[in-house]
């Protein structure tokens, strides 16, 4: 069947009524639809026809305009975040104590020796920048290996315009001004942090590799120079000490942990599971729920929770390391590594910290909602702590990528960040570079915005808000018992070795069973947007969902009969065609016999005789018979013509 005629017998079916063009699918729409104003348009008069029309499409544009925003709306993806508070049983939280002071100085004064001696001599020249002074007679002589790779310097600024630079270790005082940046060629290290006297106003720090590279950084007092410098070489130095050897070094569990109860139940240092620590060396985890289920709270209440008395040995500290003194401790979740320098607090010697804990439960909507992730998975960055077999969080994110960044651009990793597989730690001997590559990669706010968008927050997260409270302990009344039975549970020795400066009692507790959940849903769903697009149209057209399956049909007819126009407009072209390659539409048979017989008589007609003329018959012959003729007609348009 012809497919034009088939399209056209499917519209006639399809329709209520008649439209085999654009004009008369439009009448026949405006004249059945239930939406109000179209049916005006054809019926009024020409005036009113027009107002019609100018408020129907108005009125419609006004619709497909609240339409764009409501759906704009929902694809926006907002979320409502709501507050339940409930009750129930919960678990206790992980409890990880630290001593605020990495490693026994004991333990590690023979490889800070000559950085300690370093220190002391510098100390003296900052705080007497005069010749002669007593670091000139130091004997045995100072080692300046490690000052030259990371020299300090003084700037002295009373002159804003023409600062003093002095290293100080050297006589000679170079101006600044210009000649600033190549102070260091001098020195020949990587990086040089400076410091001025004490009267001099900013204290500087100045980073460089090579000797076109130079970066300073201003401290508002020498004690922090002093003490960025320090952390930067001892960095250096325990890099390339062995994990085992630095676990040695720090403080045991047996000789920190001098009394444990939970509730009801006694518990010690076997109870607790230790980890290594870069910024606070061993730390010992309560209740972190690896290898044993984690612990639930009978009741709240101080006498339902975790005492525990902690020594410090402050008397062992590094001096110039560590300028605290005291526990730090974090409470968290089961599994979860605990980043004690962002979300750790401080509990001080001598005193009883009393901490009550209320839990809020996060819940935050996945995507689209949200960028967050339920276990890491999905995002890019490797997470180096992984290898503690604890889950995810946004802030082994962000130091997994910072380290890779600083494996990728430096070389080697950072001492404070796990080391990612076949990779060593940055140390001046084997990376003469690094403390200024660090120090540039640390303040490059693109790499950090990397991190930032590469990383992502957890869907569900768990906090504990903490109440904290401190009071003397023990009180001068008690505190001859109480220390000299600790020194003997501790050491067997009748005689007291302990005293206030070093001993901690830590009591954590929920403070009730009331936990908050905030939680996050969406602001806009589907049944919400269909709702407010049906009111918007029924509000200003005065329509419906059958309205809408009206204007669908209209469509439908409206590509139907375009389907129909341009078979319609092929076929014309296919004919245009055909006419332009034979101008002369071809003869036809009769047309053919007509003109052969017109010709054969043609001579006889004017009484030309023919070249080839034939004698008269002979008498008694028949006449020719014209009735047999047949004529062949003449191929014109070839053998496979198809000439109506």
């Amino acid at each position: 069947m012809n497919l034009k005629k088939y399209l056209v017998r499917a519209l006639h079916r399809l329709q209520k009524g008649p439209g085999y063009t654009y004009k008369e699918l439009l009448v026949w729409y405006c004249d059945n639809t239930n939406t109000h104003g179209p049916k005006r348009i054809i019926k009024e008069g020409p005036k009113k026809k027009l107002i019609w029309f100018f408020l129907t499409l108005l009125f419609a544009s006004l619709v497909f305009w609240q339409w764009g925003i409501l759906i704009n709306t929902y694809l926006s993806y907002n979320v409502t975040s709501s507050l339940s508070i409930g009750f129930k049983t919960m678990k206790f939280p992980a409890v990880t104590v630290c001593n605020a002071n990495p490693f026994k100085y004991s333990e590690v004064k023979h490889l800070l020796k000559e950085l300690d001696r370093l220190i002391e001599a510098a100390l003296e020249r900052i705080l007497q920048p005069t010749p002669g002074n007593g670091s000139e007679n130091v004997s045995p002589p100072l080692d300046l290996e490690l000052w030259n790779q990371i020299p300090l310097v003084l700037i002295d600024e009373h002159d804003k315009d023409n600062p003093i630079i002095l290293d100080i270790f050297e006589t000679n005082q170079t101006s600044g001004g210009n000649d600033l940046p190549m102070l260091n060629e001098t020195a020949g290290g990587n990086e040089t942090y400076a410091s001025n006297d004490i009267a001099g106003g900013n204290q500087s720090s100045c980073s460089h590799q090579g000797s076109d590279n130079c970066t300073y950084r201003n401290f508002t007092s020498a004690a922090q120079a002093v003490t960025e410098w320090y952390i930067l070489q001892s960095t250096s130095i325990l890099s390339k000490v062995p994990l085992h050897e630095r676990i040695r070094m720090g403080y045991q569990a047996e000789d920190m942990i001098l009394a444990c109860l939970y509730g009801a139940e006694p518990c010690n240092y076997k109870n607790f599971t230790q980890i290594y620590h870069p910024d606070h060396g061993n730390c010992y985890i309560f209740n972190w729920g690896m290898d044993e289920e984690a612990l639930n709270s009978s009741n709240p209440g101080a006498e339902f929770g975790l005492k525990l008395i902690l020594d410090i040995s402050q008397q062992d500290y590094i001096p110039y390391l560590s300028s605290a003194a005291g526990a730090r401790l974090m409470l968290h979740q089961q599994k979860s590594f605990p980043f004690l320098k962002d979300q750790g607090i401080y509990a001080m010697a001598g005193t009883e910290t009393s901490i009550g804990v209320l839990v809020d439960e996060l819940e935050r909507m996945g995507y689209p909602y949200s960028d967050c992730t339920m276990n890491g998975s999905d995002v890019p960055v490797k997470n180096l702590y992984s290898q503690y077999n604890t889950s995810y969080s946004i802030q082994a994110c962000l130091r997994s990528c910072f380290q890779n960044h600083m494996v990728e651009i430096c070389g080697c990793g950072h001492y404070m960040f796990p080391l990612p597989e076949g990779v060593n730690y940055c140390n001046n001997e084997d990376n003469p570079g690094w403390a200024y590559c660090y120090s540039s990669l640390r303040s490059s706010i693109k790499h950090r915005q990397i991190c930032i968008d590469s990383c992502k927050e957890t869907c569900n997260d768990t906090q504990y808000k903490m109440t904290i409270s401190m009071a003397d302990w023990p009180s001068e009344a008690s505190e001859d018992w109480i220390f000299h039975i600790l020194s003997y549970e501790r050491d067997m020795s009748t005689n007291v070795t302990l005293d206030r400066n070093g001993i901690i009692k830590l009591n954590i507790y929920f403070q009730e069973y009331n936990y908050r959940t905030i939680s996050e849903s969406a602001a806009t769903t589907i049944v919400w947007l269909l709702s407010s697009l049906g009111g918007q149209f029924g509000f200003w057209m005065g329509g419906s969902v059958l309205c809408l399956i009206e204007f669908g049909e209209i469509i439908i007819d409206s590509l139907w009969i375009t389907v129909i126009n341009v078979i319609g407009w092929c076929k014309g072209l296919k004919q245009r065609r055909a006419r332009a390659r034979y101008p002369d539409a071809p003869p036809t048979v009769s047309e053919l016999v007509e003109a052969h017989t017109n010709l054969g008589f043609q001579h006889e007609a004017v009484g030309a005789r023919p070249r080839d003329e034939a004698l008269p018959p002979e008498p008694g012959t028949p006449p020719p018979n014209y009735d047999s003729l047949r004529v062949q007609p003449l191929d014109v348009l070839g053998p496979n013509s198809d000439a109506e």
